[in-house]
């Protein structure tokens, strides 16, 4: 039995998108498990992009499609990334999930499992309060929402300075953007998509055989 698993970011440098990936590679270590990454439309002109460096950075990822809110309904969980403005979702993100009253409206979501990372440019930039505050938009629409347990025990780590939360996985990208995500911070990623990956399962294959008595 397939599990449809989407990953649904907006990177601007880059940092989210590696993220993504090691979210993607958790993941696809679940047997079945089918796993697509999607990006959401841009919003930023691309005159300011290009000034700022981020055109350049996003070529890398351009390949990837953009998601439509209407695939959410084919999805069995849903892992999305978000870099963070002023402790929340990028504004990007939020115009995609703004699109979803449809879905909304048919309960197309509920009983979905919804699970996010972000990035911050500070080790105090609002990572938490990123990912706690997307919780509420996923709750609305009816997801169960997954974090990351301290069964990963990257999130103890004391030796460097890292991200990571019980919420969801995060990278720090330092005030200048700089700072790649180390690799805590991926096996973090990592471990957040085969949690994720493996509770989808579960419930898919619950729900099936309710079918069947």
């Amino acid at each position: 039995m397939k599990v449809n698993i989407q990953i649904i970011f907006y990177s601007m440098f880059g940092h989210i998108f590696q993220m993504a990936e090691a979210v993607s590679k958790g993941a696809l270590a679940v047997s079945n498990a089918d796993v697509k990454l999607f990006r959401v439309a841009e919003l930023v002109p691309d005159a300011i992009l290009e000034k700022s460096g981020a055109k350049a950075a996003q070529a890398a990822f351009n390949n990837i499609p953009i998601a439509t809110p209407e695939q959410l309904a084919n999805a069995d969980a849903i892992i999305f990334g978000t870099p963070t403005r002023y402790g929340n979702m990028c504004a990007q993100m939020r115009n995609f999930l703004d699109q979803t009253g449809g879905l909304w409206v048919k309960d197309a979501l509920v009983g979905k499992v919804g699970s996010v990372f972000s990035s911050t440019g500070t080790q105090h930039g609002g990572q938490e309060t990123t990912i706690t505050s997307f919780h509420a938009t996923l709750f609305h629409l009816g997801f169960i929402v997954v974090g990351v347990p301290y069964a990963e025990k990257g999130l103890t780590n004391m030796h460097e300075i890292t991200g990571g939360t019980p919420y969801g996985a995060t990278t720090l990208a330092g005030a200048d953007g700089k700072r790649m995500p180390s690799q805590n911070e991926l096996n973090i990623a990592e471990y957040q998509g085969k949690h994720v990956a493996l509770i989808a399962k579960a419930l898919k294959i619950g729900r099936e055989s309710e079918k069947l008595l």
